[in-house]
């Protein structure tokens, strides 16, 4: 079961895009907002600068995969909006979390939980 909801509304978008707050790194931006409505929403662009359809699914793939692992350690109420850049479709999902995850941290919206380590 998915931990947040899809934005598809272009409207959304462009909300964010001209009032978010942003994060730029080599692999991904990030644009935050704060809406009142009890979830955590994220969306996805690839443009046609990334390349051809196979590289932008790639990418696409990369940062669902990456941003599926944080999604439980995220604030409610938040909109998300991943670009994705040139580098995208040629990097693990691996190095997209670490980039996603400082992003996330810096815009104060990655809550840390005690992860109980587990030694055999």
């Amino acid at each position: 079961m998915k931990n947040y909801e899809t934005i598809k509304e272009n409207r959304v978008f462009q909300k964010l895009y001209k009032r978010g707050k942003y994060f730029v790194g080599k692999t991904l931006v990030t644009y935050v907002g704060y809406e009142q409505h009890g979830k955590v929403r994220m969306g996805i662009t690839t443009g046609k600068k990334i390349g051809n359809s196979v590289c932008r699914s790639r990418a696409r793939r990369v940062i669902r995969e990456a941003f599926r692992m944080l999604a439980p350690d995220v604030q409610k109420n938040v909109n998300l909006v991943f670009v994705a850049r040139g580098k995208t479709p040629f990097v693990k999902s691996t190095d997209v979390f670490a980039e996603m995850s400082y992003h996330l941290k810096k815009a104060g919206i990655l809550e840390e939980h005690e992860k109980e380590q587990i030694y055999l």
